[in-house]
């Protein structure tokens, strides 16, 4: 009985999963924000993530303006890249092909629609701006 027991046991640790899903941090570099706001940081993991940023405080009063990518691989096997850019004059503007990107307007406008257009803008140009009650009924 004490040979079928310790064989289960042994059978079960034979069998138990391998914990090689765990990703481990193996670069780590960072410089904290001096005085002006300058920084920066690069990560990289043992799956191959990488993340790295940087920025400084070259914005409108000393706001911090940041660039940096971001690389992993995704479940099925495809890479993943985006770089971004963050300042005052396009705020959060990320690149990669990997974003989704708007169709095109996929049929002209139809003509009913831009003669109520055209309708709303003759009726605003000639409107009477003056301070009377009006009515839509």
């Amino acid at each position: 009985m004490k040979v079928i027991i310790f064989a289960t046991l042994l059978a079960l640790a034979a069998a138990r999963p391998d914990d090689s899903d765990e990703v481990e941090i193996v670069r780590d570099e960072r410089v904290y924000p001096s005085a002006s706001g300058e920084y920066s940081l690069a990560f990289e993991t043992s799956d191959g993530t990488v993340i790295s940023e940087s920025g400084d405080g070259t914005g409108p009063d000393g706001a911090v303006e940041s660039q940096g990518s971001v690389r992993y691989v995704d479940p099925e096997g495809e890479e993943f890249v985006l770089t971004y850019v963050a300042n005052a004059e396009g705020g959060y503007q990320p690149e990669s092909s990997a974003l989704p990107v708007a169709p095109a307007f996929p049929h002209p406008i139809p003509q009913f629609v831009l003669d109520q257009i055209a309708k709303a803008a003759e009726e605003d140009a000639n409107r009477d701006d003056s301070d009377e009650e009006r009515s839509y009924d």
